[in-house]
Parts: structure tokens; sequence; C-alpha cells
């Protein structure tokens, strides 16, 4: 699983013009899903299910 800045420089994630974070490949913002004993958050996307990691 990359982190979220990585994904954005390999040009796998976009930024909308709301600055959310979007797949490349599919166009859709992604999710956040926290566990409160990790330090990061997992940002998913909901169609092609692919995850990157958020440091808080």
């Amino acid at each position: 699983m990359k982190t979220t800045r990585k994904g954005m420089r390999e040009g796998e994630l976009e930024k909308d013009t709301y600055d959310r974070l979007t797949c490349s490949e599919c166009g859709e913002s992604l999710k956040k899903r926290n566990d409160p004993d990790e330090v990061f958050s997992v940002r998913i996307c909901p169609t092609c299910e692919t995850e990157w990691k958020e440091l808080r």
C-alpha cells in the first residue's frame, strides 16, 4: 500500500477543483477509513478498491 503523496507523484491520484483526492483511473473521489489504533488513515477508491495510506 502506497502513501497518498507517492500516488500523487506517480500520477495515480489527482486533486479536483475543491482539493479532494480523486483516483486518476476511475475519476471517483476517495473514501476515508480511520482506525483509531493506527497513525495513518486509509483512503479507498470505491470503484477499483485501490488503497493508499495517508498520515495524520
